[in-house]
């Protein structure tokens, strides 16, 4: 599976959101490949073999995985008014995405220097 058919197969309804996530990952996380690991769009730093940063439509959300522990902890008080587990950053409602939070949070990965994933 590529991440097209992903899309593709994703409920109607989440499409435009996860079409949106992945338009902001591909632009913000230049120097990363993308690929499908554990069932779900992920992007792996040249050179290394661990996702940084996935996304995916699951039953109940939208969810943005974050990886990096140093960029969570760097955002750790504009993270903490949002739905969110030790790695996984959840939208229940698709059309209230935060698209400026995840584009931060893109590009603090982007730059940082290949580091800890949890």
């Amino acid at each position: 599976m590529d991440v097209d058919t992903y899309l593709a197969e994703t409920p109607e309804a989440r499409r435009p959101a996860l079409t949106r996530l992945r338009a902001l990952c591909l632009a913000e996380l230049t120097g990363f490949e993308e690929v499908i690991a554990y069932g779900m769009p992920a992007y792996v730093r040249a050179g290394e073999s661990a996702a940084e940063i996935a996304w995916a439509n699951q039953k109940q959300y939208v969810s943005f995985y974050l990886l990096r522990t140093d960029v969570r902890e760097a955002f750790e008080d504009r993270l903490a008014v949002h739905d969110m587990g030790k790695s996984c950053l959840r939208f229940r409602n698709p059309a209230k995405v935060d698209f400026d939070l995840l584009r931060d949070l893109l590009r603090a990965t982007a730059r940082a220097a290949p580091g800890p994933i949890c």
